[in-house]
């Protein structure tokens, strides 16, 4: 007889304590396999997709999309197959659950033991619910694209998610099982897309002082229009949006931060142009491209070790200035679904160039709504590019606990005396906001002097290399 389990939400660590449905990946009725993604959850921290740990028929799911559910509760019931000494059975299949959920967490128990049972997905469905039970769809022939013969797809999601990004299904090589293409091939193929068309972009730049205009590299993401917050028009003209999801959590941290924080903020200009030369001397060189904020995180990294008071949080229960010996530097990236920040570990150790690699890998993840818990927490100091937003300056809210955000502006072409005469030079605003429990604005005021400095002579670096 076909034996139904019950799989519940997990615990998704960092204190998470619910999380709110955005998409069953699997209707009732589905075979699903051993961790397989059942369905797609949004916490206060990440969207993350959560694997089933059971093999079998999906016989009911609790909670519809836009449901917040709390840990604990069920999420779907899974018939798994009869022993193996039943007659007449011909598919194989390990059942009883892996005991994974989500890489990097636990399912809050041991895993359970595997045992080898066989069963025909049929008589799981008739033994629970008397309904005849569904058959996986064969490999999908698409149609179009170079040369002929069938594409092995199974999943519609993945065929969706190709089209949707105008991938050609053809052109890829599956690591699954025969060939066949899965999620994780799609979307390797769309990072490299992403990746070959920002360093085609970046090469066609012209020399800083020929540019109209210069930005930073864009911290606005999108992402799929599901993902996003639902709102709730009203009769008298009023949309309503719940504040839950990360959305909710990025107002409860700010209102947090402007309650208990008091900041203050200072601001200076400065000449870029010699950093924009000095970035594309260093991408003409050959190798991996360095980004303009890859650039200014590296410049803050050697700003704070000169200026340790600012890579710290304030404790008042203890009453107390803790200063952090490691740099975990946060960048702040507006998406669809709302302000995130992720962390660049250990940014202190890092080379410019590999500085570079990891906040465009952060920035991929963010865009495809994939950062961890683990990548959005932890962080010391955090530099914010609001000038990707076309504006010069801004007071920025502190990131609580920490103590300091370095804000950027806009990189743009204006009038600057250079060498005792009025030139056109690329020109750019850093702002500060401080928590001045940490620090006075003497600190402050050296800390962004100093910022300023290495932007407008990035050799001054070469002193704490």
């Amino acid at each position: 007889m076909a034996q139904v389990l019950e799989f519940k939400l997990p615990d998704l660590g960092e204190g998470l304590t619910e999380a709110e449905i955005v998409r069953w990946l699997v209707e009732v009725g589905d075979v699903v396999a051993i961790d397989q993604p059942v369905v797609e959850v949004e916490t206060a921290k990440a969207m993350v997709e959560v694997p089933c740990p059971y093999g079998g028929v999906v016989t009911a799911r609790f909670g519809e999309e836009g449901t917040e559910l709390p840990v604990g509760s069920p999420l779907l019931t899974v018939a798994v197959g009869a022993p193996a000494s039943d007659a007449g059975a011909d598919a194989e299949t390990e059942t009883e659950g892996s005991g994974n959920v989500l890489v990097g967490y636990g399912t809050g128990a041991p895993p359970a033991r595997r045992r080898r049972v066989r069963r025909l997905a049929a008589d799981v469905v008739t033994s629970v619910a008397d309904a005849p039970a569904p058959v996986p769809a064969p490999a999908t022939a698409e149609t179009g694209g170079r040369g002929g013969g069938p594409v092995p797809v199974i999943s519609p999601l993945v065929r969706r998610l190709a089209r949707e990004n105008g991938l050609e299904l053809r052109e890829l090589t599956g690591s699954g099982r025969d060939g066949l293409i899965l999620r994780a091939d799609v979307e390797q193929a769309l990072r490299a897309a992403a990746t070959q068309e920002a360093t085609a972009q970046e090469a066609t730049l012209l020399p800083p002082a020929a540019l109209p205009s210069t930005t930073l590299p864009p911290a606005t993401l999108s992402t799929p229009a599901a993902m996003t917050t639902p709102t709730t028009p009203t009769t008298d003209g009023v949309t309503r949006t719940p504040l839950r999801g990360i959305r909710g959590a990025v107002a409860d941290k700010l209102s947090r931060s402007r309650r208990e924080i008091p900041d203050a903020t200072c601001w200076v200009d400065a000449d870029a142009t010699e950093l924009m030369r000095a970035r594309a001397a260093m991408n003409a060189a050959g190798g991996p491209k360095i980004s303009v904020l890859a650039l200014l995180a590296r410049i803050c990294t050697a700003a704070l070790a000169r200026f340790p008071e600012l890579n710290s949080t304030v404790d008042m229960e203890a009453r107390e200035i803790v200063r952090f010996d490691r740099i975990h530097l946060g960048f702040a990236a507006q998406t669809e679904r709302g302000l995130v920040v992720p962390v660049v570990r250990d940014a202190h150790v890092r080379s410019t160039e590999a500085l570079s690699a990891e906040l465009a890998r952060l920035t991929e993840s963010a865009r495809t709504g994939t950062l961890t818990p683990g990548d959005l927490t932890g962080g010391t100091f955090t530099l914010n590019n609001y000038g990707v937003f076309g504006v010069d300056g801004s007071t920025p809210i502190i990131n609580h606990p920490e103590a300091a955000m370095l804000g950027v502006g806009r990189i743009v072409p204006k009038p600057w005396v250079h060498e005792g005469e009025l030139a056109v030079r690329q020109v750019v605003q850093l702002s500060l906001t401080f928590d001045h429990r940490a620090c006075d604005g003497g600190t402050a005021g050296g800390f962004l002097r100093y910022v300023a400095d290495c932007v407008e002579q990035p050799a001054v670096l070469l002193r704490t290399l």
